[in-house]
């Protein structure tokens, strides 16, 4: 059975509650401080009214009756006087205490929020991060936090203004039952409006958030193939989806905004009427001795400080279904679970071991036909070992498990001592300047930078930029070659000192006189470091001390260049392929 409008209504309330509440636990002591802010501010509303009513028949009313003998001393004057300017200090108080409190609570619970988000992401292995939405993610972390603060800034006025129209309503009866009521009569009606309006603009709000993440994915993601979208011509087909989708964001927003439009109309056309309606009977009611003038004054000074406040209620109703769904994406993201590391299914080898795969097996999650299956290869300490094999074989996949980027679905990927580096195929560098990427956080002195770069011939063209170590290379380095990019990244990871140096065809870019000086400044000053590389360029592969023929996921040999070239048929056709790609004029990039 499909549950009833008040059924959901009863749901949806229950999940605001609990929204909130998840909320002010983050800093719980801010937010009472603002929300006793804006009781004081309340309190001190009902007595100004009480105030302005008994100057008005102390002070004012008895100046134009002074023919009955009636004289206004100084000392009634300044008392009320005194009056009206303490409870102003003190709603002056109140406003500074509510609006500085309620905007450190929000801002306070989205740095707390931005840091949950942040540290899952962070704490997400890279297995993770693969089926995941770059765009998607940074706006969990940016445009999802501010939303699903928004609310905070007028929830505490909002929650003193039920003090004050309970205050105020007993106060406007007792002053006048007759025109009491009426008044009061009118705070439900602005309430059910309310509600009437939140359920209305909920699925716009939710309809909203939704596409302005999708089009803040699609941005981020246009942005970061901005090369490759010029190189094609796609300019247009670009603006194109990206209109589309910021289309999305705006009919959403503006059947949003109309019907909040048509809401505060209302809203502000039901309290005008009202007060008409109060002067004209509140007229009668002086007519007849029922209430003074005084009481008037104040009663009417009532009901127009609460239209305000009752105002940010309906605005603090209007925010909650945008901000829950807001928050509903960042908990979506803080509250996945984390992943099993591939890093912790690694196992130790004996010494004198670098690399160990005992059967391993590897399996894409929802795929049937394994990547890698049934491998095993040991790879001694100090060697270079090349990863041969035609373009699908697995051999990145295999360089992925010994990097603890992916875990095996069956068997032992085992690994000995000491730090390891990796530099992948596609060379990712920062916006920073080379010294930042080179360094990336880390201890390493300048002299170890330079040295870095030496032994992955980067330093020359380093000296030769603009400001040397200080030049700004740009968005994933964009000034640079991608020979260049490629040598950096190298160099990032020679920093370190690795002892065991992971290159997924890293050396692609460089042309060969280049690529055999960084293999050899490997071979002779880090002799130590365990080198294992995906391979494709037969002078690269000839200078490998072992290499492990890879084809359709399995190792259908392990041995040096020269004893494949003789034994195995098909590694050798393979090779002579390699070296008539290499023959033909190509041109490499330095």
């Amino acid at each position: 059975m499909l549950p009833t409008e008040q059924e959901r209504s009863r749901t949806r309330l229950r999940r605001y509650v609990s929204f909130i509440r998840s909320l002010v636990r983050l800093h719980p002591r801010y937010f009472t401080i603002a929300v006793a802010g804006a009781f004081l501010f309340a309190l001190c509303t009902v007595a100004s009214s009480i105030a302005v009513q008994w100057v008005i028949d102390n002070v004012v009313l008895p100046r134009f009756d002074l023919d009955d003998g009636i004289d206004v001393t100084v000392s009634t004057v300044a008392t009320g006087c005194a009056a009206i300017l303490v409870i102003g200090v003190l709603r002056i108080a109140g406003v500074i205490t509510r609006r500085t409190y309620a905007g450190i609570t929000q801002w306070r619970v989205a740095e707390s929020l931005s840091s949950q988000v942040i540290d899952r992401l962070v704490d997400q292995p890279p297995s993770w991060h693969q089926h995941q939405s770059d765009g998607q993610l940074l706006a969990r972390a940016g445009v999802d936090v501010d939303t699903s603060v928004s609310v905070m800034a007028p929830i505490p006025f909002a929650t003193s203004t039920i003090l004050m129209v309970v205050v105020a309503g007993g106060y406007l009866i007792y002053t006048d039952v007759v025109m009491g009521l009426v008044a009061v009569a009118v705070f439900p009606i602005l309430m059910v409006l309310n509600v009437v309006y939140e359920q209305r603009v909920a699925v716009h709000f939710d309809d909203a958030q939704q596409a302005l993440g999708e089009f803040t994915g699609a941005v981020h993601e246009s942005f970061e193939a901005v090369q490759l979208v010029k190189a094609y011509g796609a300019q247009d087909r670009e603006t194109e989806r990206l209109s589309v989708m910021a289309g999305r964001v705006r009919d959403a927003r503006i059947k949003a905004v109309t019907i909040r439009g048509t809401f505060e109309a209302v809203l502000d056309t039901l309290p005008s009427l009202t007060n008409i309606g109060l002067v004209l009977l509140g007229a009668y009611r002086v007519d007849s001795g029922d209430v003074t003038v005084g009481e008037l004054g104040g009663f009417i000074f009532m009901f127009t400080l609460l239209v305000f406040p009752l105002r940010l209620i309906g605005y603090a109703l209007s925010e909650l279904p945008h901000s829950y769904t807001g928050f509903r994406r960042v908990r979506s993201t803080a509250d996945d679970p984390l992943e099993h590391d591939p890093e912790r299914s690694i196992g130790h080898t004996p010494e004198h071991v670098a690399v160990r795969f005992d059967a391993v097996g590897f399996t894409f999650p929802g795929e049937a036909q394994p990547v890698i299956a049934d491998a095993s290869v040991t790879i001694s300490d100090g060697t270079v070992t090349a990863f041969v094999g035609p373009t699908g074989s697995g051999k990145s996949t295999l360089v992925d498990l010994i990097a603890g980027l992916l875990a095996p679905t069956s068997g032992v990927v085992s690994l000995g001592a000491g730090p390891r580096t990796v530099v992948l195929q596609e060379a990712f560098l920062f916006s920073g300047t080379v010294r930042d990427n080179v360094v990336v956080a880390d201890d390493i002195t300048d002299d170890e930078v330079w040295e870095a770069l030496r032994l992955a011939s980067a330093d020359q063209f380093v000296r030769d930029l603009p400001d040397g170590l200080d030049t700004v290379v740009g968005e994933r380095g964009v000034t640079l070659s991608g020979g260049q990019r490629q040598r950096v990244a190298l160099a990032r990871a020679l920093a370190r000192r690795p002892r065991l140096l992971l290159l997924d065809d890293t050396t692609s870019a460089l042309d060969p006189a280049t690529e055999q000086a960084v293999l050899n400044h490997l071979r002779r000053e880090l002799a130590d470091t365990t080198v294992v590389m995906v391979a494709s360029r037969p002078s690269t592969i000839s200078l490998a001390d072992d290499v492990v023929y890879v084809d359709g996921g399995r190792i259908a040999a392990h041995g040096t260049h020269d004893e494949l070239m003789g034994s195995v048929s098909a590694y050798r056709e393979l090779v002579e392929a390699f070296e008539a790609d290499r023959a033909a004029p190509t041109g490499g990039v330095a």
